[in-house]
């Protein structure tokens, strides 16, 4: 007699969530880019940036800022704005001073010490990732000898990579700090509008205004489907970029679809709106689980991202029920929301989570 071997089934794999909130990243493309984008495609026009898109945005981009004299780039993504801007400051010989967390000295591959030709990173010790003139002062004392690398920029990230917000004070103290000692100050913006939706204040106000000499103004995380600015407030500083750019391969051939979306994004409104519906979906999730036992906040949340603490259990019992999302600082747990982040999505993951503290 034959036996047929039984087929045991197999269970049922949980279905992945319809939306994650791993990275900001992960959202699609919002209505106000993808419809310049499709206008951009109509026609013929000029390349490398030498179209009329292109002059536009970089104008919408300089009033925004009430900066007409800046200098406006276009650029494929954070990277790129961070590494190109620090390079085009910093001169080889020189070093860069950061926070620790900076996602310059952590997530970029040593690209601005690749493209600056040779200047040094240096992250003094800082409290919650916030770079202070005091830790300026610290990373001054540290280079006085003649054969150190002499600082010649800070960078700032607004938010922090754990989500913080520099105020306008803060930065304007930094910044004294920088100009009182020589140094440049950069700000990484690669989620700026966030940061200017949740201190309701000017991006005059945030930049320029408070001493800010270059920034990286994020448009990915915005809602666009690539494409960062690069804003230079004062002409002179941008001097070489330009051609950092085009060395980097970061100079567009069809520009146009860089640039448009800025235009459209600017124009409407939407990069601020968008910023707000981020900022208040990390809100409300943190309101979700708020009490939630086993789960805290690792720091307030200020900005679209929510960082927690819990055991390693929850987050792979969370894991197995299809969430995706980034462990960070060796043992904290980030989510971030989008411009597109639903209620029902939240509701879900904040459910979820509730469930894994049981599991």
């Amino acid at each position: 007699m034959t036996l047929t071997p039984q087929v045991v089934p197999s269970p049922p794999a949980t279905p992945a969530p319809a939306q994650q909130f791993g990275s900001d990243n992960y959202a699609g493309i919002c209505p106000q880019a993808l419809e310049a984008m499709t206008r951009a495609a109509t026609g013929s026009t000029p390349a490398y940036g030498d179209d009329a898109w292109t002059r536009l945005a970089a104008r919408a981009v300089a009033a925004l800022f009430d900066a007409p004299q800046a200098r406006v780039f276009f650029v494929f993504n954070g990277t790129a704005a961070n590494a190109l801007v620090l390079a085009t400051l910093c001169p080889p010989y020189c070093s860069i001073i950061s926070s620790e967390i900076a996602h310059v000295n952590t997530s970029e591959r040593g690209a601005p010490e690749f493209f600056s030709g040779g200047a040094k990173l240096i992250t003094p010790p800082t409290e919650d990732g916030k770079v202070t003139p005091a830790s300026i002062a610290m990373a001054m004392r540290r280079t006085r000898s003649a054969a150190a690398s002499t600082p010649a920029v800070v960078s700032i990230t607004q938010p922090t990579e754990n989500g913080l917000l520099y105020t306008v004070d803060e930065i304007r103290a930094i910044a004294n700090a920088c100009h009182d000692n020589g140094l440049r100050l950069h700000m990484d913006g690669a989620r700026f509008a966030n940061a200017v939706a949740a201190l309701e204040c000017t991006p005059a106000a945030m930049t320029w205004q408070s001493g800010v000499d270059a920034l990286s103004f994020g448009g990915t995380k915005n809602g666009m489907a690539m494409g960062d600015a690069v804003v230079f407030f004062t002409p002179q500083l941008a001097q070489g970029f330009a051609e950092r750019t085009k060395q980097s391969g970061q100079t567009a051939s069809k520009m146009r679809f860089l640039s448009a979306p800025w235009l459209s994004m600017l124009q409407s409104g939407a990069w601020l709106d968008n910023a707000r519906h981020a900022n208040a979906s990390a809100m409300a999730f943190a309101q979700a689980i708020e009490g939630l036992e086993e789960v805290e906040l690792a720091w307030p949340v200020q900005s679209n991202a929510v960082f927690l603490l819990m055991p390693e259990r929850v987050a792979n019992a969370l894991r197995a029920r299809g969430w995706r999302f980034y462990t960070l600082f060796g043992s904290v747990y980030r989510f971030m929301f989008a411009w597109d982040a639903r209620a029902d999505s939240i509701a879900a993951l904040a459910t979820d989570l509730r469930h894994s503290t049981h599991d």
